[in-house]
């Protein structure tokens, strides 16, 4: 099966794009995991799949494939990347588009200057619904507005602020495991521990956090499915939401990842968090892919 595809990236978190809006398209797990494959196939951290309006007031669907195949709710990096996607390739004329996705409905804008800035609507803070299972954990420390649950992993307690961006997020200060800079962050021994740690019963994305100023923070991110990336937007956003209520952050901040910058911008409780960073493509081709299971 001959299938054309667009690479994109935005700021080191990279895409695949799928256009669907013409006609279905149905992958199989191991067709999408092969599409990610680095060596065997194209190589990225998520696959985006573009469809048609789904209804009157939408302007497009988007499907989001972790490189393992499964799908996931919403992610910031490949909504700019969508939007600047569907604006090259002739699908709209608007620089404003609304876009459903699992969790709900966004709205990027593009800018003159290459950048993309998503409305990820406001946090969700409701443990039920990121979603979080506190049971048999102890009290959380409360510092600011937000609360640090203690989780224990690997026979030690790791402090976490919660929250979801329509995926869930752990956030991790980086101070209590004895270093100042993310670089030296055990993201690779605690982000698949607390990925699948019991109290997140969809798994959940881990965010290691450095505070540089209460303008810019240093951020890693081991996402669910993926492993750890360049950049994570939906991390960003959790990252500052949760800063913000810590008490530790402004209302706008610049978040450095490995893979670039990624301004955030949220006025507090009722307001969304907005999203603003790169979307570049890199490539175009036509590559075939197995049979469906194989």
């Amino acid at each position: 099966m001959k299938l054309r595809f667009t690479k994109m990236q935005g700021a080191g978190n990279d895409f695949v794009v799928l256009d669907a809006t013409r006609a279905p398209l149905e992958l199989s797990p191991a067709q999408f995991r092969f599409i990610a494959d680095r060596r065997f196939g194209i190589g990225a951290d998520q696959i985006l799949i573009v469809g048609p309006s789904p209804a009157e007031g939408i302007d497009f669907r988007y499907r989001i494939v972790n490189a393992d195949g499964s799908e996931v709710e919403q992610c910031g990096n490949g909504a700019r990347c969508f939007a600047r996607f569907v604006k090259d390739a002739g699908l709209t004329d608007k620089l404003r588009i609304r876009v459903q996705t699992l969790s709900g409905v966004i709205e990027p804008e593009l800018h003159s200057d290459g950048r993309v800035t998503v409305d990820m609507g406001p946090p969700v803070l409701d443990l039920a619904r990121v979603p979080f299972h506190p049971d048999g954990l102890s009290a959380p420390r409360q510092v600011g507005s937000a609360e640090l649950w203690s989780l224990p992993v690997a026979d030690r307690l790791i402090e976490a602020a919660v929250v979801s961006m329509g995926n869930p997020h752990a956030v991790l200060p980086i101070t209590q495991f004895g270093v100042e800079d993310v670089d030296q962050a055990p993201v690779a021994q605690f982000g698949p521990l607390i990925e699948h740690h019991p109290a997140f019963p969809r798994r959940v994305n881990v965010g290691f956090l450095q505070i540089v100023s209460r303008g810019t923070v240093r951020l890693r991110v081991f996402e669910r499915g993926t492993g750890e990336t360049l950049a994570c937007g939906t991390g960003a956003c959790g990252a500052v939401v949760a800063g913000i209520r810590l008490g530790w952050l402004d209302e706008r901040v610049d978040v450095e990842t490995r893979g670039g910058q990624l301004t955030i911008e949220w006025r507090g409780p009722g307001h969304s968090v907005f999203l603003t960073g790169p979307a570049v493509t890199v490539f175009e081709g036509e590559i075939d892919i197995p049979a469906q299971g194989a």
